[in-house]
């Protein structure tokens, strides 16, 4: 609808223009929203305000001018000006109301745009180190990134979601130890110091490493019982992580190992590659990135003086392999502690020739955790955390994917998980979903009256001109304009906010007008509404990952 206006309101122009004689063709960018209060109308624009430069015009006279040309359009109810010359439309309620074939004629495709053209983007997220269960912060990341990468596709993207391992260095190594020290433990050898990683789950994981080799492997050579140890635990928490991210209705496309960017010599390839480039030097024997050239607040180490790489070469492979796939947007979901790395990386993108304004981060702050009125911390060095399997199994997959994705990923959060449990409108979740299912519970009630579903085709529109029917028309209409906008923004949250608002407007609508009623021909005008609102609420709910219950 506002795409109808603003051809409306460029035709208006041209023709007045040519009645004028400005000998301004083209009216030039100009903003059409819709005003803060509802009283001002449908849309709001500053055409005129614009034009008054160009023209040595008072914006108020232009206005006026441009608002006498929309006197006789059927397409508007009135059309004031207010201000210095802002101009206010409000549009006949049957033009609002026929738009919801759109609705009923897309059905579940109804929210899709095409902004992204096709264009190739890479959505890589949680990405956790296999060393322990990923925690609600890890949860946190997969439910934004996962969201983010269906609203992608939504907007008409060609997306590919991909969690990248980290599974060599230091931190496998800690990770083979912790396991072989609680192994031994298990079997009756006393703990000398504290494991590397402290968490009671490595007790779970020695165990099973012991059922599977026999305690004859902690006999064996230190090298060996170290790999055997390192690639069994490392196997064993990949496991339990893919079930995890599984159940809370997380997906990949692709799983990149680090490991394999080692093993097939790239990570040893880029370097020389960076060296033949002149992107690196050697300084006391170690290399160093030439990142303080692109960005970066200085130059980074990529090899040791000992000759062992850091993380960063690995990392550096890792996203010229991404380049190298081709995608034109690469979006990371990383934790806040990684802050400081988000130049580093865009200056690496820079060295290889990349736009470093095509790679987007967005960081995902920590959450804390409130239960019974009292709050949590959370230390995943001293392995105290809440897992997301814990959370998962208290709550539910919808409750805690909607609760992460209720507000900007870079704003701190409080996980009530009372008030996730909660069965009422206080809950945001719950209250959304209960829209839904209301609408499936009117349809129900109208089949048991014997009243069928009308055809959309056969429905009188005109009937639908109640200010609670038009609001919640308005508003629901609008969910292709908020995935364009959550996908240009890379931020969920704007769905969300969203489908409450219009769960709220559905709310209201419902306890003051009756959908079935003896007035037939209302009724069948009312129920095309309730339709409409249902694929609404489904569709959004599913560009979620949430479901849309039928009963509640």
């Amino acid at each position: 609808m506002r795409t109808t206006v603003r051809k409306a309101i460029v035709k208006a122009y041209k023709e007045l223009n040519d009645r004028e004689g400005w000998g301004e063709a083209d009216p030039g960018v100009f903003d059409v929203s819709p005003p803060r209060e509802e009283k001002f109308g449908d849309f709001s624009t500053n055409l005129a305000m614009i034009l008054a430069a160009r023209l040595k015009r008072k914006p108020r006279d232009l206005a006026e001018k441009l608002a006498a040309a929309f006197l006789d359009d059927g397409l508007f109810e009135s059309v004031d000006v207010a201000g210095p010359g802002f101009m206010n439309f409000t549009l006949k309620p049957i033009h609002w109301a026929r738009e919801l074939s759109r609705v009923s004629g897309d059905g579940g495709s109804f929210g899709r745009t095409d902004v992204g053209q096709g264009e190739k983007v890479m959505v890589e997220y949680v990405s956790a180190n296999p060393t322990g269960p990923l925690h609600i912060g890890h949860g946190r990341g997969a439910a934004v990134g996962d969201a983010l990468a269906s609203i992608l596709a939504w907007a008409g993207y060609d997306v590919t979601r991909e969690y990248y391992t980290n599974d060599v260095g230091l931190q496998m190594d800690n990770l083979g130890r912790s396991t072989l020290m609680r192994a031994r433990e298990a079997t009756g050898a006393p703990m000398e110091e504290e494991p590397p990683y402290k968490g009671e789950y490595m007790k779970d994981v020695a165990k099973a490493f012991i059922e599977k080799h026999g305690p004859e492997i902690l006999s064996a050579p230190d090298d060996e019982a170290l790999a055997a140890a390192r690639k069994f635990a490392a196997e064993n928490i990949m496991e339990g992580i893919r079930k995890d991210l599984a159940d809370f209705n997380v997906r990949f496309d692709e799983w990149y190992s680090e490991k394999t960017l080692h093993d097939s010599g790239a990570v040893d390839s880029l370097i020389n590659l960076l060296l033949e480039k002149g992107l690196m030097y050697e300084q006391e024997g170690a290399l160093w990135l030439k990142t303080g050239e692109h960005g970066d607040e200085k130059d980074r180490v990529v090899r040791r003086a000992n000759g062992v790489t850091t993380y960063l070469a690995a990392d550096i492979a890792y996203h010229k392999s991404k380049l190298d796939r081709e995608f034109a947007t690469l979006v990371n979901i990383w934790g806040a502690d990684h802050h400081g790395y988000v130049p580093r990386m865009k200056a690496v993108i820079s060295a290889l020739g990349g736009d470093p304004e095509k790679l987007v981060v967005r960081l995902v702050q920590l959450v804390s955790l409130k239960k019974g009125g009292q709050s949590y911390a959370m230390s995943t060095r001293e392995g105290v955390f809440t897992t997301l399997r814990e959370i998962i199994d208290e709550v539910g997959t919808d409750a805690v994917r909607y609760f992460f994705l209720m507000r900007s990923s870079d704003s701190q959060m409080e996980f009530d998980v009372d008030l996730a449990k909660s069965q009422s409108s206080e809950n945001p979740v719950y209250y959304v979903q209960y829209a839904h299912a209301r609408c499936c519970s009117i349809f129900r009630q109208a089949a048991e009256k014997g009243v069928a579903e009308p055809k959309f085709e056969e429905v009188d529109l005109s009937l639908l001109t109640g200010r609670d029917e038009l609001r919640l028309i308005r508003r629901l209409l609008q969910l292709p304009e908020v995935v364009a906008m959550a996908a240009r923004s890379f931020q969920p949250h704007h769905i969300t906010g969203y489908l409450y608002e219009v769960a709220g407007l559905f709310h209201y609508f419902y306890k003051h007008n009756r959908v079935v009623s003896e007035d037939a021909t209302l009724t069948a005008s009312r129920m095309a509404l309730i339709r409409a609102l249902q694929i609404t609420l489904k569709n959004g709910l599913g560009i979620l990952g949430i479901n849309a219950p039928e009963k509640m």
